[in-house]
C-alpha cells in the first residue's frame, strides 16, 4: 500500500532492481494476473508479490462488501492519501479517503493530528468487518482494475500461472522463433 515518494514505475524499478541484486526478488505492485507474472519474470524478477488481488479471494478475511466492490471497481478507483506527509499509501477510493485527499489539499500544511481520525487503524479494521465501504479506510491498489471476481486462492494461483506460461510458451516463443 506505500508507493514510495518517487513514482518510480516498475517498468523502471524492476530492470534497475535485477542490474543491482545479486539475490532472487519479487515484483510488487499491480500485480494479479498471468499477464503481469510474465512481465515481472520479462523484466528480471523472479516473482510477484499479490496484496489487493489476494484480497478478493474466498479465503481473505475480508467482508464479501469490499470484495465485491474490489469486482466491480476499476483502476481509477483508488487514492493516495498521506502525500503531504511523505508517507504515500494508495487506497479505496470511498468517502474518507476523498475527505483525507481534501484536507491535504487544502494548503499543504497538514499534520497528521488534522486527519488521524479519518485514518485510525481502529476505523479502518471497523469498516472492514462490517462491510462499511465508506467507514474508514482500506488498502488497495491500482490492480482492482483487473479483478472481475472472487476465486479461490488455488484457483487464482492455478490461472495466473498457467496464463503467464501460456504467454511464455506461445506469444513470446512466437516472436523469436
Amino acid at each position: 500500500g506505500h508507493p514510495g515518494e518517487d513514482d518510480v514505475p516498475n517498468m523502471v524499478l524492476l530492470p534497475a532492481s535485477a542490474q543491482q541484486l545479486t539475490i532472487p526478488f519479487l515484483a510488487s505492485g499491480g500485480f494479479g494476473n498471468g499477464k503481469g507474472l510474465a512481465a515481472a519474470l520479462s523484466l528480471g524478477a523472479d516473482g510477484i508479490n499479490m496484496g489487493t488481488r489476494f484480497m478478493a479471494t474466498k479465503e481473505a478475511p475480508v467482508h464479501e462488501n469490499l470484495k465485491k466492490a474490489m469486482v466491480e471497481a476499476t483502476e481509477r478507483d483508488t487514492a493516495l492519501i498521506f502525500r503531504t506527509l511523505h508517507n504515500t499509501a494508495r487506497v479505496f477510493k470511498n468517502a474518507v479517503a476523498k475527505e483525507v485527499v481534501e484536507i491535504e489539499n487544502r494548503d499543504g500544511q497538514t499534520e497528521f493530528k488534522d486527519i488521524m481520525h479519518l485514518v485510525s487503524g481502529e476505523r479502518g479494521r471497523a469498516a472492514m468487518a462490517k462491510g462499511e465501504i465508506d467507514g474508514g479506510i482500506w488498502t488497495a491498489g491500482q490492480v482492482i482494475g483487473l479483478i472481475n471476481d472472487i476465486p479461490s486462492c488455488q484457483e487464482l494461483l492455478d490461472r495466473i500461472v498457467g496464463e503467464a506460461e501460456e504467454i511464455i510458451k506461445v506469444r513470446l516463443a512466437s516472436m523469436v522463433a
